[in-house]
């Protein structure tokens, strides 16, 4: 059996969810469908939500379904944040309504439009906190702007997840073999 797909979902207050084809979740935060595969399906027990499955075939969808309902009863309910630190001598972020402009060393500022449902707030220019209530929309906001600039091994400048560990490589050391 799968021990992500036996975990039961707590419900939290405020959250309403309905089952038919596929599960639609909505919350104080947004809405959220979440499709329903074949040989799964989700039944409602008191204040959990909990996942069955019609044979062991069907095992992988289990879990993979368990886990796409979970995070969506937590996005509409709570949210979810990533936080993003950019690192270089002038290189900054600032946001106007749902236009992020990055200053990253180019010749040009570049322009990046964050879709509905992804927020972003920039502290002191270089940390940036990214909220949304879809966490699949808001992992690919985060890697697209991490893609703007990512860190390079010498001198780890770039756009860089907060606590993200980079190997450093080590530079040239001087003198010629002659």
């Amino acid at each position: 059996m799968s021990r992500v797909g036996k975990k039961p979902i707590p419900l939290p207050k405020g959250v309403k969810i309905s089952i038919g084809g596929e599960l639609a979740v909505e919350g104080p935060k947004g809405r959220l469908t979440v499709p329903i595969p074949n040989g799964v399906r989700l039944v409602q027990k008191d204040s959990t939500l909990e996942v069955e499955r019609e044979g062991d075939q069907y095992a992988a969808l289990h879990g993979l379904t368990r886990a796409l309902a979970a995070n969506a009863i937590t996005g509409v309910s709570s949210g979810f944040t990533r936080e993003m630190d950019i690192v270089g001598i002038g290189y900054r972020a600032d946001v106007k309504g749902r236009i992020a402009t990055f200053t990253l060393g180019y010749s040009h500022p570049i322009e990046f439009y964050l879709p509905d449902g992804v927020e972003m707030r920039v502290d002191k220019q270089t940390h940036l906190v990214i909220t949304g209530h879809d966490k699949q929309a808001l992992g690919q906001v985060c890697a697209n702007i991490r893609s703007l600039r990512p860190p390079e091994p010498y001198k780890q400048k770039g756009i860089r997840y907060t606590g993200e560990v980079l190997r450093k490589k080590v530079g040239k050391t001087g003198a010629g073999g002659k």
